[in-house]
């Protein structure tokens, strides 16, 4: 897939589709740009409310393309032209070239006269050209996704606008990356093969300065990491914690990130419902954005030192697996007695923090799958997060610089009493009012005085709903553009 600018005339642009943006203003869609559009096409779209168009948003349209070098044009909507921000045009961009699945090549005339709506329009079209046909055994069930992207601007030689385009192919290969390993069958992404498959996309990323460390079930005893042990220890496929770690010639900075990786979530012995358990072959997200939010600063050459700790395990309920009533041992000697062998993503995420932590990073940023209170709380496309103040803003910001929606949450003091137990350090649940904070709070006992974000994506980081925008059915990749942002932002710029 290849992203390119031009700024030759759309009407004459050697593609198979041309899209162009439609807004609504004062209640009537209107087409932008159409005067870059040849005359006979101009009469035809003049009246684009009686081609049953809106200009809303999420609205792709496709019509001939008439005195066009493109077989069709595409007409994507962009909502109220008052309102159109870097991030819509990333919507509307990648909602066409989803739609376009099947076109080998696609030109994009959207409003994109500057550095930042150019990274955006490219962004937004390598998002949306994406598919997964892994499975998919019938050449007829396979749609390619469109292959050669060009986004019309009238200054294609800038270097701001070459370097996002640039940047929003590297992106866009760690977003990719991260939504296959999600949509990735549980029987083929066990524990091992994770970190075989880290090892393989570090190597093949091509960067410098990386490097992959992978403890197995023996070094995980060894290292006293009782969190990992304790929630593999069902599965015939025992535990990993994989080590990513980029480090720069001189770097000025140093960021750990830690990702939740349980390969499969059946609940343990407290099991889960039947219903919608398929979709808990997504609960590794969090590590699968660590992984390649890694390989990408790594790809950019960042001068910040990236160490990425994937905690993964599988948790199934079986005749080895921990009990409600049994205490681990984290590494560090924090015990903790398991009451709900389903809240078992703070177990293995505990173990990465403390092994985080020991290299004394600047900051640390976690992100997991990691409560259903975290869906209840924002839905399905907002994100929380939770931490020390400074970090937990520098997320925030990082979030709305890249398109991403993070809300920032508290950590109340009091919800901590009920995280006490009567045999061990801490119990690894509370009260059932506030989970995603009282989940927060227990990662918090893991990172002593170390700045730190807690980011809980449970519901954006698998789409079970429909496609919209750039953003697909199953893994969305939510995540790494937030955590790129913020390590962008803590390398210094002079």
């Amino acid at each position: 897939m290849t992203v390119s600018l031009t700024s030759q005339d759309p009407a004459h642009l050697a593609v198979d589709a041309l899209v162009v943006a439609v807004a609504q203003r004062d209640g009537a869609p209107v087409v932008l740009g159409a005067e870059r559009l040849p005359a006979q096409l101009r009469t035809e779209l003049a009246d684009a409310a009686a081609l049953g168009v809106t200009g809303a948003a999420d609205e792709v349209r496709r019509l001939p393309g008439t005195g066009l070098a493109a077989t069709v044009v595409v007409l994507t909507g962009v909502g109220p032209e008052d309102k159109v921000t870097p991030e819509v045009l990333r919507r509307a961009a990648g909602a066409a070239t989803r739609e376009l699945a099947g076109t080998a090549s696609v030109g994009l005339a959207l409003p994109a006269d500057d550095a930042a709506s150019v990274t955006a329009v490219a962004e937004g079209a390598l998002f949306g050209a994406y598919s997964y046909t892994r499975y998919r055994a019938s050449e007829v069930t396979k749609q390619a996704p469109v292959r050669a992207i060009q986004v019309v601007t009238a200054h294609p030689r800038d270097a701001a606008a070459l370097a996002g385009a640039a940047r929003a192919a590297i992106v866009a290969d760690a977003v990719h990356g991260t939504r296959d390993l999600v949509n990735a069958a549980p029987n083929d992404l066990y524990p091992a093969a994770f970190a075989d498959a880290a090892k393989t996309a570090v190597k093949d990323s091509g960067a410098k300065g990386l490097k992959v460390t992978v403890l197995d079930d023996k070094a995980l005893a060894a290292g006293g990491y009782g969190g990992l042990l304790g929630v593999g220890q069902g599965s015939v496929r025992g535990p990993r914690l994989v080590k990513v770690a980029y480090t720069p010639s001189r770097p000025k900075a140093k960021v750990a990130l830690v990702g939740k990786g349980i390969t499969f979530d059946s609940g343990g012995i407290s099991i889960k419902p039947a219903a919608g358990m398929e979709a808990m072959k997504s609960d590794m997200a969090g590590a699968a954005a660590v992984l390649h939010t890694v390989i990408a600063a790594a790809r950019l050459e960042l001068p910040v030192a990236v160490t990425g700790w994937l905690c993964l395990a599988e948790n199934m309920p079986s005749g080895t697996a921990q009990r409600p009533s049994d205490v681990l041992t984290i590494r560090g000697g924090t015990t903790v007695e398991v009451l709900n062998t389903d809240a078992e993503g703070r177990l293995v995420m505990a173990d990465g923090l403390v092994a985080a932590v020991e290299e004394k990073p600047d900051a640390v940023i976690d992100i997991a799958t990691l409560t259903g209170a975290q869906v209840v709380a924002l839905g399905h496309r907002v994100s929380a997060v939770m931490g020390t103040d400074d970090v937990r803003g520098e997320v925030v910001a990082a979030a709305q610089a890249s398109g991403e929606q993070f809300w920032p949450m508290p950590l109340p003091s009091d919800l901590r009493a009920g995280l006490k137990s009567k045999v061990a350090d801490l119990a690894n649940i509370g009260d059932r009012f506030g989970g995603m904070l009282t989940a927060g709070i227990f990662l918090q006992e893991f990172v002593g005085q170390t700045p730190w974000a807690h980011l809980d994506i449970a519901g954006p980081a698998y789409n079970e709903r429909s496609a919209h925008g750039y953003t697909p059915v199953g893994g969305t990749g939510v995540g790494v553009r937030t955590m790129l942002a913020l390590l962008e932002g803590r390398a210094p710029t002079a």
